[in-house]
């Protein structure tokens, strides 16, 4: 998918949600473990339920490495039923991967080509030769750990190196690997403030946004700071609109949740 097409489905849908789809066995609804996949059961109702309001759907792949080849097969399913149901939607791998070049190549070649997925995110730490494998798919998007929302990110992230930040030295140099154009950034909701300078380094690059909802990112202050004129932004939500509910109402609950980020989402872009 084309960041072109991407924009067009936001402003259709006039959403720019992204639901994280991190399945634990120990949240679902209990009936579901009844099940031959009860994490493809979960995923299908959650996607059946909320795919008109979002624009994107990130799996963090952790959730599915946990329970073996019974969770790989489920992420599986899960990618493919949105690839044949719903190929307007931009799938997000949230592997985290980072490795020396032929490692990264073939990562790379996991989620791009065998799994199919949109884009994937990856670790800057070991530098451009683990990460520009990722970039030379085309029509693929690589989404850069730039700066997150969790509390450990000032252990590094914000530390001062050249009289630089990290996080912003990490933006700088990723714009001279070789098709930096394919690169996304991860930029934490509870770093709102940082956004400011973050847009003055990377104007036009879309930013995926965790921390709305659980982690108590504000939406609005986001908005406010990282919007740019093709809006540039994917608002990640996943506890808060998944786990809304352990009855059989779940994904009805969920799309409730859904829906009012969308409207409000709605309202912004309005």
């Amino acid at each position: 998918m084309t960041t072109g097409q991407l924009v067009q489905e936001i402003k259709k849908k006039k959403s720019f949600l992204c639901i994280g789809l991190d399945v634990d066995l120990n949240k679902i609804p209990e009936y579901l473990l009844e099940e031959e996949d009860p994490i493809f059961a979960f995923n299908k109702a959650i996607i059946d339920a909320t795919h008109h309001l979002c624009v994107a759907y990130k799996p963090n792949t952790a959730f599915y490495e946990a329970y073996g080849l019974k969770g790989w097969k489920a992420l599986e399913k899960t990618i493919n039923y949105l690839n044949e149901k719903h190929p307007e939607i931009f799938t997000i791998a949230d592997a985290k991967r980072g490795d020396i070049g032929n490692t990264s190549t073939m990562y790379a070649k996991a989620f791009f080509e065998d799994l199919a997925f949109d884009s994937v995110t990856v670790a800057p730490y070991m530098g451009k030769d683990s990460i520009e494998p990722f970039l030379a798919f085309e029509n693929k998007h690589t989404i850069l750990l730039a700066l997150t929302s969790n509390q450990g990110a000032f252990d590094f992230q914000t530390k001062t190196m050249d009289g630089k930040e990290v996080y912003k030295q990490v933006l700088e140099t990723s714009k001279s690997w070789q098709n930096s154009e394919n690169l996304m950034y991860v930029v934490g909701a509870t770093k709102a403030e940082f956004l400011v300078d973050i847009r003055k380094m990377i104007p036009d690059s879309f930013l995926l946004v965790p921390g709305v909802g659980a982690q108590g990112g504000n939406l609005q202050e986001v908005c406010k700071y990282g919007m740019n004129d093709t809006i540039g932004l994917l608002i990640n939500s996943s506890r808060g609109i998944i786990y809304a509910s352990k009855g059989h109402d779940f994904a009805q609950a969920a799309a409730a949740k859904a829906e009012e980020l969308q409207n409000d989402m709605a309202a912004i872009l309005s």
